[in-house]
């Protein structure tokens, strides 16, 4: 759909569940994960008016959350290939597939919803409940938040900046903090629900997340917000 929620298009249409789309850095290709093929969910990509689908991972295991690197020749992506959700990276044909967490990082816990820096130097992920980077050479493995100050779905902005989930006013609001953990602004002041998983736009203006009514009950909305939480604006229609 276009920023303001207008003219939404169907991409898939599939008895399957297909979830976790992210464009490619060029807009051309867009990244999915599906369980369509023997029940697992895989990874696949596709032109972003959905033709040409292509499927990515072949494994019994669940591999989801795929993120793309700023140069588009790398997407991350989390697996639980070996027994636990740990990072994985690929081409982004597919090929050269391996793990990177638990690898380059110390044995903490399972690794969640990878993200790369703008500069392509950094992966940020959450591990249990808090956020976590390392260097995409495998050094400068850093926690950044400390449960129950915790942490989850981190997105940087183009600046270098974090933006994350957090309950740690006591409901689930959108959070900033400088790449060293410091400096943390809360963003969202949600009323009659909690805001969780956010992503921040190309160009640092915006972070788009979803809204979830309090109880988890009626429907859940795509949200726009300024980077510095100022205009909150509602995308999705209660009919969608």
């Amino acid at each position: 759909m276009d920023v303001d929620g207008a003219n939404r298009t169907r991409l898939t249409n599939h008895p399957a569940d297909d979830g976790y789309p992210a464009f490619s850095p060029d807009g051309q290709r867009i990244s999915f994960d599906s369980d369509r093929d023997e029940g697992s969910f895989e990874i696949y990509t596709m032109n972003a008016d959905g033709s040409d689908v292509r499927r990515l991972t072949y494994n019994s295991a669940r591999d989801v959350s795929a993120s793309w690197a700023p140069d588009g020749s790398q997407i991350a992506w989390m697996s639980d290939r070996s027994g636990r959700f740990e990072i994985w990276l690929m081409n982004s044909d597919g090929s050269n597939q391996h793990q990177f967490t638990d690898v380059a990082a110390p044995s903490l816990g399972t690794h969640w919803f990878p993200q790369w820096s703008s500069n392509g130097e950094y992966l940020a992920f959450h591990v249990e409940r808090d956020v976590h980077t390392v260097r995409t050479n495998g050094s400068d493995y850093t926690r950044l938040t400390v449960d129950p100050d915790n942490g989850m779905v981190p997105s940087w902005t183009p600046e270098g900046h974090l933006v994350f989930m957090s309950w740690r006013a006591g409901t689930t609001e959108i959070y900033r903090m400088n790449a060293d953990g410091s400096d943390v602004a809360r963003l969202t002041h949600t009323e009659m629900g909690e805001s969780i998983d956010p992503r921040v736009s190309p160009d640092g203006s915006k972070i788009v997340y979803t809204w979830v009514p309090s109880g988890a009950t009626g429907s859940k909305h795509l949200m726009l917000v300024d980077i510095d939480g100022t205009n909150v604006k509602q995308l999705t229609e209660t009919t969608h």
